[in-house]
């Protein structure tokens, strides 16, 4: 999305992960394996080097990040992701990195973790800057916060951009077009019945001739039961509370409003147990593209799998609009050093 910048290599240990990514990026030397295997990392260490990597980018899981794990830190082995990104950016010495992650791992423990990242890279020469961000501001219709870490070998900080001057979006504005499946319909190719009624519309299908992964879920008949009382862009109190279910968050049940932003998109949004991620007027969850416009793919990125692969995929994702803001952040930033 921004002109300098090319991923030349990517990892990830799921062979339905590296197939998407491959297919969308095929000029991308693709590595599926373990990061923790010595034969993986070499290959990632090899290839980055043969192809001039000189920025490393990731969102290494840090389950011992927590109040529990404060003795050990980023030596308590649950975060060996972690130290294996750190292996490789010491192997690489990229001359940027940005790490994406939790929210709250800037609060966890008073800061002890985030305390202990920098004091991580800084010993291996690196400036680093933090901060949490939220997609709804660069364009995402969608409430998304994560923390995005930055680090450069320059000795000025990077700024970790606030918001940019995108417009803000709503459910509308994603997916207005793409209300006509009900559940059980639509296919993994088809084509569009809708003009795009929206700017955000118009961007997000432009280059894409054909429309991808819209396909609703196929609901049990007392799910679609429970749908049918809840009225446009409501939630489970207008159903009885002994069909409740044993889900005891508020937003089980919920449907989606079109003129707000969509609350964070996870890896379940094709259940409406799972929270607020029902249509807001049709008797389904959304769609994989649905949630993928939420997010802020292109129509044109395809998502390939089965369907709790591709909810995987969607759901795990950093928005593009999110990472495209960061982009020209440190371009911009890059002119002056």
């Amino acid at each position: 999305m921004v002109e300098g910048f090319q991923t030349e290599v990517a990892t990830d240990f799921d062979p339905k992960v590296i197939n998407t990514f491959q297919k969308n990026f095929p000029n991308t030397y693709c590595i599926c394996g373990d990061i923790c295997s010595s034969e993986t990392k070499q290959a990632i260490i090899q290839k980055s080097k043969e192809r001039n990597v000189n920025m490393v980018i990731g969102g290494p899981p840090c389950q011992g990040f927590s109040l529990k794990g404060k003795n050990l830190g980023i030596k308590d082995p649950r975060n060996f992701l972690f130290r294996e990104y750190v292996n490789i950016v010491k192997e690489l010495h990229p001359q940027v990195f940005i790490i994406e992650n939790v929210k709250n791992l800037i609060a966890s423990a008073n800061g002890f973790f985030i305390r202990q990242i920098y004091e991580e890279f800084e010993n291996l020469g690196y400036t680093l800057n933090h901060d949490i961000v939220n997609a709804y501001n660069f364009g995402v219709p969608q409430t998304r916060e994560r923390t995005i870490i930055i680090g450069t070998l320059s000795n000025k900080r990077i700024t970790v951009p606030k918001q940019n001057n995108a417009p803000r979006t709503t459910v509308r504005d994603a997916i207005s077009d793409l209300a006509y499946l009900d559940s059980g319909e639509g296919s993994d190719i088809s084509e569009y019945q809708n003009d795009s009624q929206s700017e955000y519309q118009q961007k997000i299908r432009n280059g894409s001739k054909m429309l991808y992964n819209h396909k609703a879920t196929n609901h049990s008949s007392f799910a679609l039961e429970k749908l049918k009382m809840i009225p446009p862009e409501g939630d489970k109190t207008s159903m009885p509370k002994e069909l409740y279910g044993k889900q005891q968050f508020s937003t089980t049940w919920a449907r989606l409003k079109w003129d707000s932003p969509s609350p964070t998109i996870d890896t379940r949004f094709d259940t409406p147990s799972n929270g607020r991620n029902s249509h807001p007027l049709l008797n389904r969850s959304i769609t994989p593209r649905e949630a993928a416009r939420i997010q802020s793919f292109p129509d044109s990125f395809i998502f390939y799998g089965n369907k709790c692969s591709v909810c995987k995929q969607i759901g795990n994702a950093v928005p593009p609009l999110l990472a495209k803001a960061l982009a020209e952040q440190i371009k911009e930033e890059f002119k002056n050093v």
